[in-house]
């Protein structure tokens, strides 16, 4: 009966357009009616627990049975997730203000939000001043990078940014980070992060269980949601292994940057050691969330925290990876 209501939420928060667009290149690259992959994404929706966009992500119009079920879907990872991360404890990674407060140790940039008492000229005036010569806007309660704005300091004084806040809605400024060199070599379109996963064990220890690399496409976010790409990284060389994967499906993987060129295949990110250090001792300072997926600028001076989440992507996680990963995660459920 679970199954059947998570199928009707699927119906119910589904990209018709998305939808259309992958049954019909599928059914063109595969000689199968629209009809029967239609049934079969349905089947296996209540089968596997993956929505029925997740069918075509994980590639299941293609891949035998016994492959299908290694894979965690959008009703499984809600499960498991809840489970690991108690909803009370949540909003330490929901509100990006509380969030930037309580991880203040790894947090470098400066930010302000629209609804902090006091010296909030002083702190605008701050962020107007940076190096970079530009400033984001966000939601304090913002998802998928949707809304964020990148502005340039020279058109903006603290008043006229206050104004912009108030009618956008992007309650939250923060100073532009300036992402390492090589990253920027990669691409410079926009801030290229670190996805790290981590799990606490039932020693309360830290295991990390996935690296990824998001990479910017012409763009100023870096969310795969956004038409962007991920890559794997190797959790002990920190190197990118593998193509760049993108979420939509009639996009083929790539080996190089599509504008800029460089070869992923064997990219290195730069403090890796520090990175990987860093997030360790992050994963513990809210030990009642379990499980998070952990968002990380490179600098020329080092890692940086930019965000933590209790909901992290399972796409993110397992397309780079070109398997399914859930087995993972089920050791943590015994």
């Amino acid at each position: 009966m679970k199954r059947f209501i998570y199928l009707g939420y699927y119906f119910y928060k589904m990209d018709w357009s998305k939808h259309n667009r992958f049954i019909s290149y599928v059914s063109r690259n595969t000689s199968r009616s629209r009809i029967s992959l239609f049934v079969s994404s349905i089947l296996n929706s209540l089968w596997y627990n993956i929505s029925i966009l997740e069918y075509y992500q994980f590639h299941f119009y293609e891949i035998p049975n016994n492959l299908k079920s290694n894979y965690a879907g959008t009703g499984f990872m809600f499960e498991y997730q809840k489970l690991m991360n108690p909803e009370k404890f949540r909003k330490f990674f929901l509100e990006k203000h509380l969030f930037l407060f309580t991880f203040k140790k790894f947090i470098e940039h400066n930010y302000v939000s629209l609804h902090d008492l006091g010296n909030l000229d002083l702190k605008l005036n701050e962020i107007l001043a940076n190096s970079s010569k530009k400033f984001v806007l966000k939601s304090n309660m913002g998802q998928c990078g949707i809304g964020i704005e990148v502005l340039d300091t020279a058109h903006y004084d603290s008043t006229s940014i206050i104004e912009r806040m108030k009618r956008s809605g992007n309650d939250l400024a923060e100073e532009f980070i300036v992402q390492h060199n090589e990253l920027m070599r990669l691409s410079p379109s926009g801030l290229n992060t670190i996805r790290i996963f981590t799990q606490l064990n039932k020693k309360n220890e830290v295991d990390i269980i996935g690296c990824r690399l998001r990479i910017s496409v012409n763009s100023v976010v870096d969310n795969l949601a956004a038409g962007n790409i991920a890559a794997f990284i190797d959790e002990q060389s920190g190197r990118v292994v593998g193509p760049g994967v993108y979420s939509d499906i009639t996009r083929e993987a790539v080996q190089n940057h599509p504008v800029t060129g460089v070869e992923l295949d064997g990219f290195q990110i730069p403090f890796w050691n520090e990175t990987i250090n860093m997030i360790k001792e992050a994963a513990l300072v809210v030990p009642e969330c379990k499980s998070i997926g952990w968002d990380i600028a490179i600098t020329n001076f080092g890692p940086e925290l930019l965000e933590g989440n209790h909901d992290w992507c399972k796409l993110v996680w397992q397309l780079p990876a070109q398997r399914g990963l859930k087995h993972m995660l089920i050791k943590y459920l015994d």
